[in-house]
């Protein structure tokens, strides 16, 4: 059993000197399928997951920041409400700048002294940023009563993503964070933020495996996708990829270069399949649901170019065990990062038993897996 000094609260009142006024947890998300589709106002298919940001908070009484970010070695940063620069030095904590930041634009607060831990994987494509930021809204929303709901959340948290941190993500990650529902995954309309959730089986689990292949978004891959979208969109004349259609694609393709072609490509037929997936799951067809899963991989692979070979292996071994009865694709920004599988319990032992026999032989690198279930969003009701 953890000790008192070893839970949020004994880190919060060892640094701080008194007690939390509030504890709040804001889930990672795995996404099923549609991906690179959010920011290009598609459709997504995550669900929010058993791994959290926590934050411990307490106001103060003037406009000072403080937080402590116990997962990089109680590393502290300070900063006021009136004077908030990016930070060269200390990259965690522009997360925390940039949302104190984008709420000032709505609201009036006051400082508060912060503690931040969690168990969210970092670098792996399960949103430990948006689970951060999440966390933190929800943090400031209960210390100063701020009529804040999740989509509301959602959106700041994006912005803050976007604008300060520097990061060109959609919507998708801060929602599913916000708004998950328990035991199952969401379907959402990035244009129109509508969503509906349908259950996960029973008797099926959700699992991640790690390639542990180190990945950074902000250092130009993920943003030159988007501005890869954007391109195609205006040369067909449209608001986004979203309003265009394949044959629209291939009306204009003598007007698009090979790359930014194949890059709309991937997006026009991934919103479709996703589209496609949620119909798969609420009807357990689950030889559809590895067909859509497989045809996503291969089209993040040779059209939007995001995969690595240790991920197509990782695709290629999980899916082996499989068979019809389940399906694997890599998930989330790409250039390494995970792979999710929705797998029957009964197959779950041999599938990473294989993965552990294989992947490390042929990658030099050791995974890690993780067996998940579907949670509830920070802001989402009956919470």
């Amino acid at each position: 059993m953890m000790s008192i000094g070893h839970t949020p609260i004994g880190f919060f009142e060892a640094h701080f000197k008194r007690t939390p006024t509030t504890i709040v947890q804001a889930p990672g998300r795995v996404n099923l399928i549609g991906e690179h589709t959010d920011y290009n106002q598609g459709f997504v298919f995550p669900t929010a997951i058993n791994f959290a940001t926590t934050v411990a908070a307490a106001p103060r009484e003037d406009r000072l920041i403080n937080v402590v970010a116990v997962d990089y070695g109680n590393a502290v940063s300070q900063f006021s409400l009136d004077d908030i620069a990016f930070d060269h030095q200390q990259g965690w904590s522009n997360y925390v700048r940039g949302i104190v930041s984008v709420l000032q634009t709505r609201y009036e607060f006051g400082g508060a002294d912060l503690l931040v831990t969690g168990n969210v994987p970092q670098g792996a494509g399960l949103s430990s940023s948006a689970s951060l930021e999440i966390a933190l809204l929800k943090a400031f929303a209960d210390l100063y009563q701020l009529e804040l709901d999740g989509v509301q959340a959602a959106l700041l948290g994006q912005k803050a993503e976007n604008d300060f941190v520097g990061c060109s993500c959609g919507i998708m990650d801060q929602l599913i964070s916000a708004m998950g529902q328990h035991g199952h995954a969401m379907l959402l309309d990035c244009q129109s933020l509508a969503f509906q959730s349908t259950p996960i089986p029973v008797g099926y689990q959700l699992v991640i495996v790690n390639s542990n292949v180190q990945r950074a978004l902000v250092d130009g891959e993920y943003n030159l996708r988007r501005q890869q979208c954007e391109e195609a969109a205006q040369i067909m004349g449209v608001e986004s990829l979203r309003q265009a259609s394949l044959p629209l694609l291939h009306e204009y393709r003598e007007s698009l270069s090979e790359t930014v072609f194949r890059r709309a490509r991937h997006v026009m037929t991934e919103n479709q399949r996703t589209l496609d997936m949620y119909s798969a799951l609420s009807a357990s067809d689950y030889r559809r649901i590895r067909g859509l899963m497989e045809q996503s991989h291969a089209s993040m692979r040779d059209d939007f170019e995001i995969t690595v070979p240790a991920i197509d292996y990782l695709v290629e071994v999980m899916q082996s065990v499989l068979g019809d009865a389940g399906g694997a694709r890599m998930t989330g920004g790409g250039f390494g990062g995970c792979v999710v599988a929705l797998a029957p319990e009964h197959l779950v032992p041999e599938m990473l038993s294989v993965v552990a026999e294989r992947y490390y032989v042929k990658t030099g690198i050791q995974e890690t897996a993780y067996v998940c279930t579907a949670e509830q969003g920070a802001f989402a009701p009956d919470r």
